[in-house]
């Protein structure tokens, strides 16, 4: 590992090479910075050996491009793809980026968005129930986002003219782009050809495919690197979420010590888990605590719902926690593959069922029983309560709220839950929300609100909130 052997005075600049490119995955001149791309150019051949030795992940860099290709344990929600207005991308504009990225594989050295428009329109005519009408302005709109995301990455640079003006009148407006064909060919590089799979669980790494029967038992060094690309991965790694493998593993010093000389994060332990905590918001896709409304109630709610825990008097029901959705949104998705567009004659997996087993015996004996592990249980916090909390919350701090959110409380109430589970601090189920043990680390938030001074006239009033916590980020 180069960690141990560079020099103690470039380690900081090494493992921030390495927070960038496990953070973004496809860095180019422009994204995410641009001092990226030199700071990768510079450790290109230690990060290319310690990220295929730690986590299996390979690295290619050129004078333009550097591209990490990870590794599937599994289907992970908690990263999609955003606007530049910071809303997640519905199902239609993902077709339409993929439909882009198609096209601009194809095109020039320049593109109108006109003629991307057109040749996106055309391929959408072959895909039942997508549409791309330059006449409907939901349509343009959602083409523009995903033109936009491919701009923010470097995939297209506009050279002339306006998106937003084509978008508003497609007569009287246009945009001119230049074509950055190595970052359009580094964006869609998957580890199989879609065309032979007939499942999703295909792009799972062999060893999450193993569970399957579709590969076999992994190794000790590929354990050892699923844990630790879990790490890097999610922002909290429960002990009960792993299988028991790798629950050895990760309780082994060794293993969470290498990932903290890597990428120069902090690891803090507990008895459930281990989260790797980002001061230093390099490997962050998300702040909290942070500023705006929805990181500030968010942990004001965390904080509620850890004095409801900790009340002795009242105490709360408890409940194993929901299975994983990974292989309900697998399934999801395997239902949604055209099956005209799968080669069947090369198609690498065409069953990942599960293989028939003997009946296992209602009674099983006593040995067996005493090694079953016995299931996690968390604190469950009624679904009302935590509307109420919001409500509550609103009553208090209202004014100090974004406008967007002042007039939706109910809405607000949705996004901080939803903030909340992609923090892993708390798993939603039917009727409430289970309570994940790293959410007591956010317990006894301060808040402050500052009101305007009688001298000041034109002081909007605002509000900040703190914690006596030290601020853990997310590592999704």
């Amino acid at each position: 590992m180069h960690g141990r052997t560079v020099d103690a005075l470039a380690l900081d600049n090494y493992q921030r090479a390495a927070r960038v490119i496990l953070a973004h995955h496809l860095v180019t001149r422009t994204y995410p910075d641009r001092i990226a791309l030199p700071l990768i150019r510079r450790w290109a051949t230690e990060l290319r050996e310690d990220l295929a030795a730690l986590f299996g992940y390979r690295l290619e860099v050129t004078e333009t491009t550097a591209r990490v290709f990870p590794v599937l344990d599994r289907l992970d929600t908690s990263r999609p793809a955003r606007t530049q207005a910071d809303r997640v991308f519905d199902r239609r504009r993902y077709a339409y980026l993929a439909l882009a990225v198609a096209a601009l594989g194809r095109a020039g050295d320049q593109i109108t968005l006109s003629e991307l428009a057109d040749q996106v329109a055309a391929y959408t005519s072959r895909v039942d129930g997508l549409e791309l009408a330059t006449d409907r302005t939901a349509d343009r709109d959602a083409f523009v986002d995903a033109v936009g995301w491919l701009t923010h990455r470097g995939a297209i640079t506009l050279a002339d003219g306006d998106a937003s003006g084509w978008a508003n009148d497609p007569q009287a407006g246009e945009a001119l782009y230049d074509i950055d064909r190595p970052v359009v060919v580094a964006l869609f590089r998957p580890p199989r050809a879609l065309q032979h799979l007939h499942s999703v669980r295909g792009l799972l790494t062999e060893a999450a495919m193993a569970t399957s029967g579709a590969a076999p038992a992994p190794t000790a060094a590929e354990t050892a690197r699923r844990v630790r690309r879990a790490l890097v991965e999610r922002p909290v790694v429960y002990a009960d979420d792993l299988a028991a493998q790798d629950r050895g593993v990760l309780a082994q010093e060794r293993i969470v010590a290498e990932v903290e000389l890597f990428t120069g994060l902090h690891a803090e332990r507990r008895a459930e888990g281990v989260a790797l905590i980002d001061s230093s918001g390099r490997l962050s896709d998300i702040r909290f605590p942070g500023t705006g409304t929805l990181a500030q109630v968010a942990l004001l709610l965390a904080g509620e719902i850890a004095d409801l825990v900790l009340d002795i008097d009242n105490p709360l029901p408890r409940r194993c926690c929901a299975p994983d959705r990974g292989e309900a949104l697998a399934a999801q998705l395997d239902d949604t593959i055209p099956e005209s567009s799968v080669f069947a004659p090369l198609a690498e997996l065409r069953s990942l069922d599960p293989p028939e087993r003997e009946p296992v015996s209602p009674e099983p004996d006593q040995d067996q029983t005493a090694a079953r592990p016995v299931a996690a249980t968390y604190p469950l916090v009624d679904a009302t309560w935590v509307r109420e909390t919001v409500q509550a919350l609103a009553d208090r701090y209202g004014a100090t709220f974004a406008a967007q959110w002042q007039a939706d409380i109910p809405g607000l109430a949705t996004e901080v839950v939803s903030l909340l589970e992609r923090l892993r601090l708390i798993r939603t189920v039917d009727d409430g929300l289970l309570v994940l043990p790293a959410l007591a680390r956010y317990r006894g938030a301060v808040v402050t609100v500052r009101t305007k001074r009688a001298a000041e006239l034109f002081v909007t009033a605002a509000d900040t909130y703190e914690s006596d916590r030290p601020a853990r980020k997310g590592t999704d």
